[in-house]
């Protein structure tokens, strides 16, 4: 089968295509022709440093759509040929990947599988961000860093459709706002003076629930920038700066809160807590109360442009590689 695979860590030259054996699911596994992948910054710095990956070489992917080709022993409520979506623990770019049952889902009826491919990490993470792990509440004012990214692109729907009084966003260029703006926020702030901006927003109160991907120093700056009472849920480290690290002398005032969400140790930890959440947030999909929008396909062999693209930091919504769709 054709597969991408790393050798040595580094620039996404290293991402290079091979010829492999087609693995054999083992018990509770679920072997998947796959039809795309989804490209995540997690991808990235597995990549780049060895993010969750225990030995070289490896195959990346952590998300993908496709169908079923073969069950190991113990897998019941799949069946050969069904079209699934699911969250694997590595190996997406290929031909056949195997993901764990507990975190392989039919797609809904009607959905084309290149619409399937961003579910499994988008979606429920963009759901989990707001209300299990973010608790918005209807009238809260909420805001949100990479606006105009996979995630950001929903988090402002869902926010919308869950009844927050305000949603902002940030983003690094004017043209990710222009994007960001047509899925649910009512004003996107550019640039690193968006603490300033915010205030004025909102009459210097702050933000109820403020998600950040950045870390580091804009993780310090969303703290001072809650309201009485806020919470701000960290999902990343795009920065890659150091971890800040918060005591009673920054949580006290204002009782604030910080928290983190990551599906990976979500699947890995709580599968069947990840199950519940995946089947809430597929539905708003399926219904179509929300949409996921693909705004870059690579063929499987150009995985080294689409990494390239997203460290360019110009992209909007999800990238994904077509290996057979």
């Amino acid at each position: 089968m054709r597969a991408i695979q790393v050798a040595e860590h580094g620039e996404p030259e290293v991402l290079r295509p091979v010829e492999a054996a087609a693995p054999e699911p083992g018990p509770g596994e679920v072997a998947i022709d796959v039809a795309y992948a989804g490209v995540n910054f997690a991808d990235i710095k597995a990549r780049r440093s060895g993010y969750r990956v225990t030995s070289l070489p490896f195959r990346p992917g952590l998300e993908v759509s496709g169908r079923v080709r073969s069950v190991g022993a113990g897998v019941t409520g799949l069946r050969t040929g069904q079209e699934v979506a699911a969250l694997t623990s590595g190996g997406g770019y290929a031909e056949l990947a195997l993901a764990p049952a507990a975190t392989v889902f039919p797609v809904p009826a009607g959905l084309p599988l290149r619409t399937a491919a961003t579910l499994p990490t988008v979606l429920p993470t963009a759901h989990a961000l707001l209300h299990e792990a973010g608790r918005l509440r209807p009238g809260d004012t909420v805001l949100v860093q990479g606006a105009a990214g996979g995630v950001g692109t929903v988090v402002g729907q869902l926010a919308r459709l869950a009844g927050a009084g305000a949603v902002y966003g940030v983003v690094s260029r004017p043209e990710k706002a222009e994007h960001a703006l047509k899925y649910g926020y009512d004003h996107v702030f550019v640039g690193g003076d968006w603490a300033e901006r915010l205030a004025r927003a909102t009459a210097g109160r702050g933000a109820d629930l403020i998600l950040d991907s950045d870390g580091g120093e804009a993780l310090r700056r969303s703290l001072e920038a809650l309201a009485p009472f806020g919470r701000i849920v960290n999902f990343g480290n795009s920065s890659d700066e150091g971890p800040w690290r918060f005591g009673r002398a920054e949580l006290d005032p204002g009782a604030r809160a910080v928290t983190s969400f990551s599906i990976l140790t979500l699947a890995r930890t709580a599968p069947e807590a990840l199950r519940a959440l995946s089947e809430r947030a597929f539905a708003l999909v399926a219904d179509g109360s929300a949409e996921l929008p693909v705004t870059a396909e690579f063929p499987l062999e150009r995985a080294a442009e689409a990494h390239r693209l997203i460290e360019s930091r110009t992209t909007t919504g999800k990238l994904l590689l077509r290996v057979a769709g």
